[in-house]
């Protein structure tokens, strides 16, 4: 088993993930898996539909999981991916879908080496803003890193930064926040 102490993997998505990498890696298909983990992770992301599906709980488990299977099939992932998705619908875990993507890519990091950063901004990163952050983690002495970019346009500008159990947040919203705080306690 592969320590992945910090990280955010909990019990259930560590376990799903050390099952599908065990299956992928038997199966001599880890790169494609891990593709298509990462391209279905996008996949949600992009589909309201899609992502409304996964999390009603009053959607029949099974006639969901027919559905994103013939999906699926119908984009070319493999039928690994496609039982692993099933298994999450048979368990009832679907709305933990996302997730279960996420610890996947967390756990198949852990096994490369990488370390996975959680860089969450307002708009999507630049190439050059991209080689900059990797660039300064790597100073800090996080030399082999997978940026996993999120947007929360709440922000209003800035990034939040969160390797495994730490979060560094530069954020325009904290940094107004704190201010207001402390002309509050000035008053």
């Amino acid at each position: 088993m592969v320590d992945i102490t910090g990280t955010s993997l909990n019990g259930l998505a560590a376990r799903y993930a050390a099952a599908l990498y065990t299956l992928a890696s038997e199966q001599g298909a880890l790169d494609e898996t891990a593709e298509q983990m990462r391209a279905l992770g996008r996949l949600i992301k992009k589909s309201p539909a899609l992502a409304a599906l996964i999390a009603n709980p009053l959607i029949d488990a099974a006639a969901a999981a027919r559905a994103l299977d013939e999906a699926l099939a119908g984009q070319g992932v493999s039928k690994l991916v496609r039982n692993f998705v099933g298994v999450a619908a048979a368990n009832r875990r679907l709305r933990d879908l996302p997730m279960l993507i996420e610890g996947f890519a967390a756990y198949e990091a852990a096994r490369r080496g990488e370390i996975v950063a959680h860089v969450t901004t307002a708009h999507p990163l630049s190439e050059e803003q991209r080689r900059q952050l990797r660039q300064r983690l790597a100073e800090s002495g996080y030399g082999n890193v997978r940026l996993a970019e999120h947007q929360d346009e709440s922000l209003l500008g800035g990034l939040k930064l969160q390797i495994g159990d730490r979060l560094y947040d530069a954020t325009l919203k904290s940094r107004l926040n704190r201010l207001n705080y402390s002309l509050k306690g000035a008053a």
